[in-house]
């Protein structure tokens, strides 16, 4: 298999053949670097200089890790060849410069084999057998079998070359071909280029046997075969255009071994998709800018003329006002050619908008998350709330490693989000940050609005079930409590008016019990006014019973709490009844666990009222001590989700801190209405 570990005898040739081809490529350039002017080569560059500069290294180092691969092989034997190519070339001239044209005509015949050859490995084999090694089917051998029998025609034919006419000849003396066959005259010419010409077809074959791999592809495959296809195309282009534009095809021709490189040894392929992306945007916005730059500086030119400090000013405030909006155009042009409607982020944003808009939370998560799916062009995507109820919603399957995105809300995380793998289609955007960034504040906006939406279904929930506990509390309290004692009563006031007549000292001891009962009677009564709404209140106003509470914490002896200080800030008359009562409970149930757990010396209470505004104000209550502070792990017991319940319901928030100075602190915030 091609991904055994590498053969030690394999690498080692691999290793010197890179080495032969350096050689041969310094000797090439050395050489080449000394040929008189007159004997110069025509033109003096060519693309197989490209290959003799990475072909061969890159050859060997993909070989020593996948020595059993083929496409290795070649790239090693073509990069070779190319580096032979390069050197005889210019050793041919260096010798016909020198006069001995013996040497010159075998290294014409050595070079013009390897230039044959090759060419063929290098633009023909290379990508038919990009990037796994193998043929796209059996098929392509069609293609393979037309390439060799014309290479080999092309080298036969190259070496049975009559001599040229001395006066179509660009150097000063014709190297004389002894194997030239004179015949070949009239013909030489038009069946050069029919071999050149299925040579041209077989290289644009190859080209498509790329594109159908990319169709028929899975994703991770299809991002693969996109590295060695952007590099070839290109290529292939420059090919056809022919010598004129062999100077950038040599420079893009070295790049050619590094993507192919990239493709067979799936290093996560650095992200195709976002090369030709960018590439383009930047290539587009060079274009434009350029043209809009020179464009408005020619005509301010010719406005003002004679100022062409002004002309350049304007023209480069005209160029700086068009970069953005250009930049987006090209940026949605891209992302529409690349991912399809689907994956342009403004698109995204406007139905996830919409989705949003139509459902309410729990509906629009699980919508929210089909979009972001399709989207994203991946199999699968989740989204995990976390909450006291954690809450997942998926659609696809994520598979067991998904990537992890975290939802932040307004600096809170609020969950996360689970992306899946690369689904079917033509690049996957599921790793495109930009789309993600686009998507992502949507998606927290969804996930928080969900929380509150649990939150506040479950604090429905409490309220209905304590309201429901507290009638059954004060029912059973009535029955069982005041009902059964307001019936002893009225039997006895029953047995009183029977013995009145007959033993007053009975009756006189039945209306003493009686008195008693009526007692226990009021004690029940107060019981059960207290717990609806502490008679505090109403005696003496929210600020005194809070004082109240503070005088109830200081204890009898001389271990607790020794001071507790209240202040008051703002009038606290005319505050709404249920917020009273929220103030004093949440006050109550500080100071008590102040007295059982804080082992605190000294305990401040404050509750301000701040003015009213435009929204109606605040009322801000806060307990803090000086005790041991909360534990590390502080678990919600029932005191403290009373606390925040009591808030919650009203519309406010209680949190519980422990300042760097120690201690705990409890704070409550209600907002007030205008």
């Amino acid at each position: 298999m091609d991904e055994n570990p590498p053969a030690f005898p394999a690498r080692a040739v691999a290793w010197v053949m890179a080495a032969v081809a350096l050689v041969l490529t310094l000797v090439g350039v050395l050489v080449q670097i000394r040929v008189p002017a007159q004997w110069q080569p025509h033109p003096p560059l060519t693309p197989d200089f490209g290959v003799a500069l990475t072909f061969p290294l890159t050859g060997a180092f993909l070989v020593s890790q996948r020595p059993r691969l083929s496409m290795a092989w070649l790239i090693s034997v073509g990069g070779l060849l190319g580096s032979a190519n390069v050197s005889f070339t210019a050793l041919m001239f260096h010798w016909a410069s020198q006069g001995d044209m013996g040497a010159a005509i075998t290294a014409r015949a050595v070079q013009l084999t390897c230039w044959a050859v090759g060419g063929l490995l290098l633009a023909v084999l290379v990508p038919l057998y990009s990037p796994t090694g193998r043929l796209p089917s059996r098929g392509w051998r069609v293609v393979v079998a037309a390439g060799a029998v014309a290479t080999l025609a092309e080298v036969v034919l190259g070496l049975l070359r009559p001599d040229p006419d001395p006066a179509d000849y660009p150097w000063p003396t014709v190297i004389h071909n002894p194997l030239q066959v004179r015949g070949l005259v009239p013909y030489y010419g038009t069946a050069w280029d029919v071999l050149q010409f299925v040579i041209q077809v077989c290289v644009v074959a190859a080209l498509a046997s790329l594109v159908l791999r990319l169709r028929h592809a899975d994703p991770v495959t299809r991002r693969q075969i996109a590295w060695p296809l952007s590099v070839f195309a290109v290529y292939v282009a420059l090919y056809l255009l022919g010598p004129a534009m062999w100077l950038p095809a040599t420079l893009w021709t070295a790049l050619i071994p590094f993507a192919i490189l990239f493709a067979a040894l799936r290093y996560r392929l650095y992200g195709i998709d976002t090369v030709i992306s960018r590439t383009f945007v930047t290539a587009g916005l060079l274009g434009m800018i350029s043209a809009v730059y020179f464009g408005v500086g020619a005509a301010s030119s010719l406005v003002v003329s004679g100022y062409h400090q002004v002309a350049g000013l304007a023209a480069a405030l005209f160029a700086g006002a068009f970069f953005q909006p250009l930049r987006r155009v090209l940026q949605r042009v891209v992302d529409r050619a690349l991912y399809g409607r689907v994956g342009d982020p403004a698109l995204l944003a406007e139905r996830l908008t919409q989705e949003v808009r139509r459902a309410d939370p729990a509906d629009a998560l699980a919508s929210v998350v089909t979009v972001v799916r399709e989207g994203l062009a991946v199999e699968g995507v989740a989204v995990e709330i976390a909450d006291g109820r954690p809450r997942y919603v998926e659609s696809g399957q994520t598979g067991p490693s998904p990537r992890e995105v975290p939802l932040v809300w307004h600096g809170e995380p609020v969950g996360r989000l689970l992306v899946g793998p690369p689904g079917a289609r033509r690049f996957a955007a599921a790793h495109d940050e930009r789309v993600l960034a686009t998507l992502l504040p949507y998606v927290a906006d969804v996930a928080h609005a969900v929380r509150m939406a649990a939150d506040l279904q479950r604090s429905r929930e409490r309220i209905l079930a304590a309201r429901e506990e507290e009638r059954r509390r004060l029912r059973r309290d009535l029955h069982d409590g005041l009902g059964q004692t307001l019936g002893a009563m009225a039997m006895t006031i029953n047995m009183a008016r029977i013995s009145l007549a007959k033993s007053p000292d009975t009756a006189d001891n039945l209306l003493r019990d009686l008195r008693t009962g009526m007692d226990a009677v009021a004690g029940d009564i107060r019981e059960l006014v207290y717990g609806l709404r502490p008679p505090a209140l109403d005696d003496l106003g929210l600020e005194g019973a809070v004082r109240a509470l503070a005088e109830e914490t200081l204890p009898t002896g001389t271990d607790g709490v020794e001071d507790v200080s209240v202040r008051v800030d703002g009038d606290l008359a005319g505050l709404p009844a249920a917020v009273e009562v929220a103030v004093y409970r949440i006050v109550q149930e500080a100071l008590n666990n102040v007295r059982r757990h804080a082992r605190a010396a000294r305990v401040k209470v404050r509750v301000t009222r701040s003015p009213a505004g435009d929204g109606g104000g605040e009322l801000r209550v806060t307990v803090a001590d000086d005790g041991v502070g909360p534990p590390a792990r502080l678990r919600a017991g029932v005191g403290l989700s009373s606390m925040r319940e009591r808030a919650a319901e009203l519309g406010g928030s209680c949190v519980v801190t422990a300042p760097e100075t120690g201690g705990t602190v409890v704070e409550a915030r209600f907002p007030l209405a205008a």
